[in-house]
């Protein structure tokens, strides 16, 4: 049902499987679990964090749900669940010093003409000047690529299509990749695997995080600071910077909900102040004695 009613990606597919089967392993068959046995599960999960007491309630809610639709059972004792409270992380932040640093490293690095070395450069524009996530760019079918058109075509979470730009600094990475991209073994991916056994696959997280990791080493940063997430978050904290609206930045990362936005009004607290002091018409007037 998650799979063909809801389009989940096979991350949160993985996820909800794990979580169902350690609560199985808990509780015994769910199908027919009682309230009372649901509710000891505040219990057995209070040494977790809340965010994943959060997430394990979700999986199990959706699934008593859904079993009380199938007629699996009469009661849905999912009310018994814990309830955690929990507050969204603010995202890690990538100054722009720390982005002219990674982006100096990776074009020096690409101007030798190794494979790779382009490849992780169009990989980084995409992440940073783009916002994609890092399952939409590994699994970016080259079909997407554009040819006139300064757009490009994302699937993103629950198989949700959008339209994000790409900067003509983007279009020159990829450009240079696809005149180096492999075309052995075939593969439909923008980004192929270079392994045999790949099957055509692509890239995978795993990996472009260790290259990422990689590049900031050498680039003189933190690897702990660097991910593809953490590009992400940039582009959304740098564009919010520059003034960008927040229903356009929503549009932009895929969020499904506005409130998922509202986090990187958060991380631009101290500009949004600014911007009060500044522009509203009560700043021009001075406060009388």
């Amino acid at each position: 049902m998650l799979a063909t009613e809801r389009g989940a990606a096979a991350n949160t597919l993985s996820a909800y499987a794990r979580d169902l089967a350690g609560a199985e392993e808990a509780l015994g068959d769910l199908a027919n679990v009682s309230r009372a046995a649901v509710a000891k599960l505040s219990g057995e999960w209070s040494a977790l964090a809340p965010s994943t007491v959060a997430r394990k309630a979700s999986a199990l809610r959706q699934f008593f749900g859904f079993a009380v639709d199938e007629g699996w059972r009469q009661d849905d004792p999912s009310g018994a669940l814990p309830k955690p409270r929990t507050r969204r992380p603010l995202p890690k932040v990538l100054g722009h010093e720390a982005v002219d640093a990674l982006f100096a490293r990776a074009e020096l690095e690409a101007a030798s003409g190794r494979p790779g070395a382009v490849r992780l450069l169009a990989m980084l524009e995409l992440l940073y000047g783009s916002g994609l996530r890092v399952t939409e760019l590994v699994s970016l079918p080259i079909s997407a690529v554009p040819r006139d058109a300064p757009l490009l075509t994302v699937m993103g979470k629950g198989g949700q299509a959008r339209m994000v730009p790409v900067s003509e600094r983007a279009k020159q990475a990829l450009g240079e990749w696809l005149q180096l991209r492999p075309t052995e073994p075939s593969s439909r991916y923008l980004f192929p695997s270079r392994k045999k056994n790949a099957g055509g696959g692509h890239l995978t997280r795993v990996r472009l995080f260790q290259l990422l990791k990689e590049l900031a080493v050498r680039a003189g940063l933190d690897p702990a600071g660097i991910s593809p997430h953490v590009l992400r978050h940039a582009f959304a904290t740098h564009l919010l910077e520059g003034g960008a609206d927040l229903r356009v930045l929503q549009t932009l990362l895929g969020h499904a909900d506005i409130a998922t936005t509202q986090i990187y009004t958060h991380v631009d607290a101290a500009r949004l102040v600014e911007l009060v002091n500044t522009r509203h018409p009560l700043a021009a007037r001075r406060t009388s004695d």
